[in-house]
């Protein structure tokens, strides 16, 4: 029986194999197929605002905008400067926390805040792609998106009530959108002289917080409490247009001055003038200079055979620093052969100046600054002059604390006078900046060697020439002092190149761009790149100013 049954099990077995395969067969041959459905696809501007969401954080910066670059090699520098950036960092922490926590010394029994230890970890931030925009002032403005899920080791110990809590950030995970700026451009390494860092929405942040050694954010609803807190706090603080601004270099060492009003200066006459010419009178006439300033002096005329010269003529200086700079009044004899001889001068500060007030002064004329010098005592004669100091509108309130004072060795007549009615400074009165900082593709047919030329009211200025160039960097401003605003008024600017040597024409066009000044007074300033007209991809950055009296 045992036989028996195993021979019929294999039978079976082979019989059932066969007729499945039979079976099959019919059905493969026979029946239809079933019609597979596609997945169901759609772009992204159709997915609704859940999807996206859900979508959308997980890609990286330079995927979601296209105009943001990839940065993998900033990433791998970062990497290798990160364990060099710990103590800086940690010190501009510190710097920015210690002010915030002095504030709550002495509420709520609080005794004192300080770190126990601060270290940023060995986990750096991954920085997911980088964008730089073209701002046309003197700055780099960058914006980039930020993730960390670093270490840090940062203990807080607070005094309270006289006993020591150690409060231990842990698990520290940041991401957001940054702005950081280089500014403004100095020509003092490294080049700038602040950053300034911004955020441009709220950030995401989580972390951990241990107090006394246990996790205070398994406490349910303290953990979400806290972390909105700390979010709104941060946002509060940096979020665009609020700013933090690290010093990089020190203000003194880039200051650049700006003016900031016009010294107006009318020279009435001088008196007993110190007698050169042997033969008869001298022949006087005044410079006048600023210290500081590389412009050249301004003139009177000349009053011919007189010891007593009456002049009675205004000119107007520009001012950049009334504290520091020193009006200087030289009185010259003008001969027609060889040097003038100089019969005496004398020194102004204008710090002695009251804004809008205009003194008369009565001032001894002296061989040189040197006042000790007693190898020449002799009487130089004396000159009479009338100062008015006028600030620019928007510096006149840091002038308007200033005290008057006594100048009884310098001055013996004052007066007040309103600025609206100040002779010969009429109420449009300004100064009008140009500044041409460099041209872009200037390409001549001969040489690339350009230089600009501004033409304004028939006064020509023309910038340095660089050698071999297509895109010179000038950087070089220019001053016009005008009676009343340029409303209906164009300058002209055109970028020439010149060859040195006797080559003819040497001077070939490159170029020009006439801009009308209706905008510069309304706004106060333009700062734009414009094409220029005859040249096929040349652009010039041009920055203009008007500022008023």
């Amino acid at each position: 029986m045992g036989f028996l049954s195993s021979l019929l099990g294999i039978l079976g077995f082979v019989f059932g194999i066969l007729l499945g395969l039979l079976a099959g067969f019919f059905v493969f041959i026979y029946s239809k197929p079933k019609k597979t459905e596609e997945p169901i696809t759609s772009s992204i501007y159709e997915l609704d605002t859940c999807a996206l969401q859900d979508l959308l954080p997980e890609m990286p910066l330079w995927v979601k905008n296209p105009d943001y670059d990839r940065v993998d090699w900033l990433n791998k520098v970062l990497s290798d400067v990160w364990p060099y950036l710990d103590k800086p960092v940690a010190s501009i922490i510190k710097g920015i926390a210690e002010p915030m926590f002095a504030e709550y010394i002495g509420k709520y029994q609080i005794e004192s805040i300080e770190f126990k230890s601060i270290s940023l970890g060995t986990l750096r931030p991954v920085i997911c792609g980088l964008k730089v925009y073209d701002t046309n002032e003197k700055e780099i403005v960058m914006e980039t998106a930020i993730r960390w899920a670093g270490n840090p080791d940062i203990v807080l110990v607070i005094k309270l009530l006289s006993l020591h809590i150690t409060v231990q950030l842990v698990d520290l995970q940041i991401s957001g959108r940054v702005r950081v700026a280089l500014k403004p451009l100095v020509p003092t390494f490294p080049c700038f002289s602040n950053i300034v860092v911004s955020l441009m929405e709220k950030p995401d942040v989580d972390f951990g917080m241990n107090i006394l050694g246990g996790d205070i954010m398994s406490i349910p609803g303290l953990y979400q409490y806290i972390q909105e807190t700390v979010k709104r706090q941060v946002a509060s603080l940096y979020h665009w247009p609020q700013t933090l601004e690290i010093p990089i270099l020190d203000a003194s060492s880039v200051a650049v001055k700006k003016p900031v009003g016009i010294l107006h200066v009318k020279v009435i006459r001088a008196i007993k003038l110190l007698k050169k010419d042997i033969l008869g009178a001298s022949d006087p006439y005044v410079k006048l200079s600023l210290t500081g300033e590389r412009l050249p002096s301004k003139k009177t005329t000349i009053k011919k055979k007189t010891l007593n010269p009456e002049w009675n003529e205004k000119f107007k200086l520009i001012v950049k620093d009334p504290e520091l700079q020193v009006l200087r009044l030289q009185v010259f004899d003008w001969d027609k052969v060889g040097t003038h001889d100089r019969l005496g001068m004398q020194m102004v500060p204008l710090k002695l100046l009251v804004p809008y007030e205009t003194k008369e002064f009565t001032l001894d004329l002296q061989k040189d600054t040197n006042i000790s010098d007693s190898q020449d005592k002799r009487n130089r004669g004396k000159i009479e002059v009338e100062l008015t100091f006028v600030p620019f509108k928007e510096d006149s309130i840091k002038f308007s604390s200033k005290c008057s004072g006594s100048l009884d060795s310098f001055g013996k007549k004052e007066s007040r006078i309103d600025r609206a009615s100040e002779e010969g400074t009429p109420g449009g009165a300004g100064l009008l900046l140009v500044m041409v900082h460099g041209a872009e593709d200037v390409e001549g047919e001969r040489h690339n060697n350009p230089y600009a030329s501004v033409l304004f009211k028939g006064e020509k200025k023309k910038t340095k020439m660089l050698k071999r160039t297509r895109d010179p960097l000038w950087n070089e401003e220019f001053q016009f002092m005008l009676e009343q605003p340029p409303l209906h008024e164009k300058i002209y600017i055109e970028v020439l190149s010149k060859r040195s040597g006797f080559i003819f024409p040497s001077k070939e066009p490159l170029g020009h761009v006439e801009i009308n000044l209706t905008d510069v007074v309304h706004n106060g300033r333009i700062n734009q790149k414009y094409h220029l007209i005859n040249s096929k991809n040349g652009m010039i950055h041009i920055e203009i100013k008007w500022k008023t009296v």
